[in-house]
């Protein structure tokens, strides 16, 4: 499976399609609402295909008739959405992982709607036109689709821009690795990727270069009247700002993991507590954002052939000497950040040895502890 995301020409017409997502987020809570009162009536779950024949009854009526906006495919995947969330919670709560259900959303916010092949949509490459429920609607089209369209995703973000995610069945060209080299990775806080081999990656820091920009559109909305214009306008720019950082991470993400799969045939990292790491240090590992590059790497790994081998988050590879395998539990303190093994008289840096250590853990060479 492929996805294609292109963006709508900004227009008049697009007004339409916000009031068709606005409809869906009135389906969706309307839905979240009718589990609740199923559960506690009966003490059971609702079921979807219940649901979905109540809704159909439902926008008969004229105090319903919103749900006529989107169509009957794009009703049917918002009970496939609710039905998903329900099906991951109830399956957390049996494996005893802390969670919450489902809850309302505030309509503004509510994101997407999605239409299913050959339902309510007629796409045309030539003219770079996307017809949904009868209105037709133009898109920047960066390159050209492959394959069979599956489904179709009306999207908007934060700042009302609208994109159509596109699905198709195409699968990704893999490119073989042109080396054998191998390398680990670890983690860092003031260094992006340590390198076993040495070349190291440095964040660029992206919300912390626009962190002036955004304390001082954060204090000027402070001043704002509430539903004013000068505010609306000034939420706009903060996430304008905000949107900025992330684009801007998200090519450094994407550039970073093709550069290394071009150059690696087997990756090594750790598995990271992100949720542990952001307790400690807040919005620094938000603006690393790890989790991010990992799943990045994996999946630009997948076209590459690269093998991606993540050590398990337990594996003591900072204490580890990478030369005769002693352990120095000594150096559960992250300020000690070079050290020299008491049993061979090794210098190691803290980083570097670590990196070294998870290699060989991912290739199988388990070190003496």
């Amino acid at each position: 499976m492929k996805t294609y995301r292109f963006k709508l020409y900004k227009s008049e017409r697009n007004e339409k399609l916000h009031k068709q997502i606005n409809a869906a987020g009135l389906i969706y809570n309307h839905c979240i609402a009718l589990h609740k009162r199923y559960y506690k009536i009966f003490g059971r779950y609702l079921n979807k295909n219940n649901l979905q024949k109540h809704l159909v009854k439902l926008k008969k009526r004229g105090k319903f008739s919103y749900i006529k906006e989107i169509g009957s495919q794009a009703v049917q995947d918002i009970t496939d959405r609710i039905d998903r969330a329900y099906q991951l919670f109830f399956n957390n709560l049996k494996r005893k992982v802390r969670c919450s259900p489902p809850n309302f959303k505030k309509v503004r916010k509510y994101k997407s709607f999605t239409l299913k092949e050959k339902a309510g949509w007629k796409l045309d490459e030539n003219t770079h036109t996307l017809k949904v429920n009868g209105q037709n609607y133009r898109y920047f089209q960066s390159r050209r689709i492959s394959g069979k369209v599956k489904t179709v995703t009306i999207k908007r973000d934060s700042l009302g821009d609208i994109y159509v995610c596109i699905v198709t069945d195409a699968k990704d060209f893999v490119v073989e690795t042109r080396t054998g080299e191998r390398v680990g990775f670890d983690f860092g806080l003031k260094t992006f990727l340590t390198a076993s081999d040495g070349d190291d990656i440095i964040s660029p820091m992206f919300f912390a270069q626009n962190s002036v920009a955004i304390k001082k559109a954060c204090k000027n909305l402070s001043h704002k009247k509430k539903d004013s214009n000068n505010r609306r306008k000034l939420v706009l720019k903060l996430a304008r700002l905000y949107k900025k950082s992330a684009n801007q991470r998200h090519d450094f993400h994407f550039k970073l993991a093709r550069q290394l799969c071009l150059k690696y045939e087997t990756i090594c990292i750790e598995d990271l507590n992100v949720k542990g790491m952001q307790r400690l240090y807040g919005k620094k590992i938000g603006d690393l954002a790890f989790s991010e590059f990992v799943n990045i790497l994996r999946y630009t790994a997948s076209k590459f052939g690269v093998n991606v081998v993540e050590v398990d988050r337990y594996f003591a590879s900072s204490q580890i000497c990478h030369s005769c395998g002693y352990k120095n539990s000594e150096l559960k303190d992250l300020k000690i950040r070079d050290w020299i093994c008491p049993k061979c008289g090794e210098k190691h840096d803290r980083d570097r040895n670590a990196a070294i250590n998870i290699l060989k853990y991912g290739l199988g060479h388990r070190p003496m502890q």
